[in-house]
C-alpha cells in the first residue's frame, strides 16, 4: 500500500492517506495514454463543417440558354461549380471524428496518468480546498503558498467559489473527480486533489 502526505491550504502537513497501488502505481505504457488523449481531443471536435455539392444545391434544373447559336459557352445548369452561386466540388463534409475506446482501456490509461504524476512527485493532496468567497486574489494566495504553477485541481464536489476564483488565473483548471481524464492530467504541470476526491476516485477505479 502506498501513502502520501496530506496538506492544508496553508501548506502545513496534517496527516497521511493510503493510496491503492492498482490506481497510483500502475506500469505506464505511453502508447495507451496517447490513444486516450487522441480519443479525448477527437471527441470535442464538432465536425459540423459542410458545403453543398451539385446534388444538394437548389435550382439549376433548367438549361440557361440553348446549346448553339448564342456565342456563349455551352451550359447545362446555372448551378455549375464554375459559376457564382454554384456547387462546390470536393468540399468538406460533416463527419463524426470520435474514436472508439473501450471502457477498460480508458480506465487503465487514467490510472497510468495518475501513476505518472505520483512517480514524478507532482501529486499534491489537500485535506480541503474551498473558499469562503469569490475572489481571485484569495485563490492566488493559496496557489502561491502551495508552490503551484499550472495545476489541475480536482475536487470531490463542485465548488462554485473555487471555480470562479480560479478561472481567470492562466494555466489553472478546476474540475470534479467524476470529470477527470487523461488529457487534463497530462496537460497540467501539477495535479492537486482534495482528500475526498482521492477516496472517491480510488473507489471508482480500484
Amino acid at each position: 500500500m502506498l501513502s502520501a502526505k496530506v496538506y492544508s491550504q496553508d501548506n502545513q502537513e496534517v496527516g497521511e492517506i493510503d493510496l491503492q497501488e492498482n490506481v497510483f502505481s500502475v506500469s505506464v505504457k505511453p502508447e495507451l495514454m496517447h490513444q486516450a488523449v487522441r480519443a479525448h481531443r477527437a471527441a470535442v471536435r464538432s465536425g459540423t463543417v459542410g458545403v453543398k455539392n451539385r446534388a444538394l444545391i437548389s435550382g439549376g434544373g433548367r438549361k440557361p440558354w440553348r446549346q448553339k447559336g448564342t456565342g456563349r459557352a455551352r451550359a447545362g445548369t446555372g448551378r455549375s461549380p464554375l459559376w457564382r452561386g454554384g456547387a462546390v466540388i470536393h468540399g468538406p463534409k460533416a463527419r463524426d471524428y470520435s474514436i472508439k475506446l473501450n471502457k477498460k482501456v480508458r480506465r487503465l490509461a487514467l490510472k497510468m496518468a495518475l501513476s505518472t504524476k505520483y512517480a514524478q512527485d507532482k501529486l499534491q493532496i489537500l485535506d480541503n480546498l474551498d473558499l469562503s468567497r469569490i475572489r481571485t486574489k484569495d485563490f492566488v494566495s493559496i496557489k502561491n503558498n502551495l508552490g503551484l504553477k499550472k495545476p489541475l485541481i480536482v475536487t470531490a464536489e463542485k465548488s462554485n467559489n473555487l471555480e470562479l476564483s480560479a478561472r481567470n488565473v492562466p494555466g489553472v483548471e478546476v474540475i470534479t473527480q467524476d470529470s477527470i481524464n487523461v488529457y487534463e492530467v497530462l496537460k497540467h504541470q501539477e495535479l492537486v486533489m482534495d482528500k475526498q476526491a482521492v477516496e472517491k476516485l480510488q473507489e471508482r477505479l480500484g
